[in-house]
């Protein structure tokens, strides 16, 4: 009888295929579960695993597929010259204490940037806008709303002729939350900074990566564009 070949690379030390790995990390993730709900799909299609494996995967392979997710994205993105950001910031409670996660949307509905800090001050969004300038490069416009630390921020970066703000021009960067809101009704709320600044991080790539816009596409593209997305997350990590 043959010898089972053993996975390469990041799998190397784990006894379940990398293909099992992947669709448990997918499952949570992508998708408003908890770690108990993919235990049990995951059962239904044959593979007995416990819910803090699921848990020890997506701490693991979680950051690392979001990594590669948005590092194809990014060097996509790079030679559009007509990008414009939406910045906004939602509140978040940790045991209690209201945080703000800040958030970098481009107008396709793509979310570039989370950060969480306590306070919602200049220092904050200073640290922000530079992290997600770092990563993402330059930008034609940025749509921000009233808060006055914006203006305060992208004055010392230079950048303040790039700022637009309206009464709706900033919707897009709103409605990016409602995914986020729904995973976080399902997980009872975080209790660290650290996991958060994790999870949101994980989320938004994943979520990126599979966010057809099927609402405004025909069915047919719609189905092409979902076979890709599959096959690209397949290969991750290979």
């Amino acid at each position: 009888m043959p010898k089972r070949k053993k996975p390469a690379g990041p799998f190397r030390y784990f006894k379940s295929s990398p293909e099992v790995i992947r669709m448990a990390v997918l499952l949570y993730v992508r998708f408003p579960l908890s770690l108990r709900n993919v235990e049990d799909l995951l059962f239904e299609r044959g593979y007995d695993i416990s819910y803090e494996t699921v848990r020890l995967w997506w701490n693991r392979f979680g950051p690392m597929f979001a990594s590669d997710i948005r590092r194809q994205r990014i060097s996509r993105m790079r030679g559009f010259r007509h990008w414009r950001w939406h910045l906004d910031e939602m509140f978040v409670k940790i045991n209690g204490e209201t945080h703000y996660l800040w958030r970098a949307v481009d107008h396709e509905g793509e979310v570039l940037e989370s950060y969480v800090t306590k306070k919602r001050d200049k220092k904050a969004a200073l640290k922000f806008l530079r992290k997600a300038l770092k990563q993402n490069g330059k930008v034609e416009k940025i749509v921000t709303d009233g808060l006055k630390s914006y203006p305060s921020a992208m004055r010392e970066l230079g950048n303040e002729s790039r700022r637009e703000m309206g009464r709706w021009l900033n919707n897009r960067a709103e409605n990016s939350h409602l995914p986020f809101r729904r995973r976080e009704r399902v997980m009872q709320r975080f209790r660290r900074m650290k996991s958060l600044q994790k999870f949101a991080s994980v989320h938004a790539n994943i979520h990126n990566h599979f966010n057809s816009q099927r609402h405004l596409i025909d069915r047919q593209t719609y189905k092409t564009c979902r076979s890709a997305a599959l096959a690209e997350w397949q290969n991750l990590a290979a």
